[in-house]
């Protein structure tokens, strides 16, 4: 396994790999490696015939109260697994490296990042986009891999690449979850004990949800309503949003649903803020 860490050396191994007639599967991730990682680089290695990691903290899609120096660091542990799980190429570069000290171009997504998590941390997509972009471009992979967890960012990624031609594939990997239900993220492990047994009501409220929906409610409003009562219920959880939106467009639901939906939530559990999602589809 390579590990490389300048933006030439990147181009120039992708090269060489396209050059050869290599499948380039990329994941990103911004480190300290889970379950849930593995599943997307497993699912690369089955499309692949290179899977390229990346491994970068990136500072653009952090907001001014969020401590992007806090960010865990685990870049031995996460090497460690990468080499378990048979990646071939490691990239991991510096943030001068990815951006220099005069940078002046971002990527905005105006309409996808409107509302959910764009709404909630405002600038945020177009870090993501930023550096996914800068990303691309550097690796140049035939397909790249991200969570269904992150719902979100999955489809303005898709919309990104379609608005700005790039050809490549973007396969969703499922959540990954605890058995008793929690998706699992990075973010669990500063759940205190009583916090993570609190955690897992973001999971029942997206159970919940699916379960009324399949008694036949289609009331958007009244199915956030059962699942905001529900979250309540546990005493260290504070709501960020609970939101029924169209599955394509984002945009809020108000009326009965006729079409594919995605509810999602994000809920602080003590410290932590905790996102999930799941559809609902008539």
């Amino acid at each position: 396994m390579h590990i490389l860490t300048t933006q030439a050396q990147m181009q120039q191994a992708a090269h060489d790999l396209r050059r050869q007639s290599r499948r380039i599967g990329f994941v990103p991730t911004m480190g300290n490696l889970h379950e849930g990682h593995l599943s997307l680089i497993r699912l690369a290695r089955q499309h692949a015939d290179t899977v390229i990691v990346s491994i970068f903290v990136n500072p653009t899609q952090f907001g001014p109260t969020e401590d992007y120096a806090a960010y865990p660091r685990t870049l031995d542990a996460d090497l460690a697994i990468c080499r378990r799980e048979g990646v071939h190429l490691i990239y991991h570069p510096p943030v001068t490296e990815i951006y220099p000290p005069d940078a002046s171009v971002t990527l905005a997504e105006t309409s996808l990042a409107q509302t959910l998590c764009g709404a909630a941390r405002p600038g945020h997509f177009n870090g993501v986009c930023t550096v996914v972009a800068i990303l691309f471009n550097t690796i140049r992979p035939h397909l790249a891999v991200f969570g269904q967890k992150d719902a979100q960012q999955l489809r303005i990624i898709r919309r990104m690449v379609r608005d700005l031609a790039y050809p490549i594939q973007i396969l969703a990997s499922p959540t990954i979850r605890e058995p008793d239900g929690l998706a699992l993220s990075s973010r669990n492990r500063h759940l205190t004990p009583p916090q993570r047994a609190q955690a897992t009501v973001l999971h029942r409220a997206l159970t919940l949800a699916q379960a009324n929906f399949a008694a036949g409610q289609r009331d958007p409003r009244q199915l956030e309503n059962d699942m905001r009562q529900l979250i309540q219920q546990a005493p260290d959880a504070r709501i960020d949003y609970i939101s029924i939106v169209d599955d394509q467009t984002l945009a809020p639901l108000t009326a009965p649903i006729t079409r594919p939906a995605l509810a999602a939530l994000a809920v602080w559990i003590g410290q932590p803020r905790l996102i999930d999602n799941t559809t609902l589809t008539p």
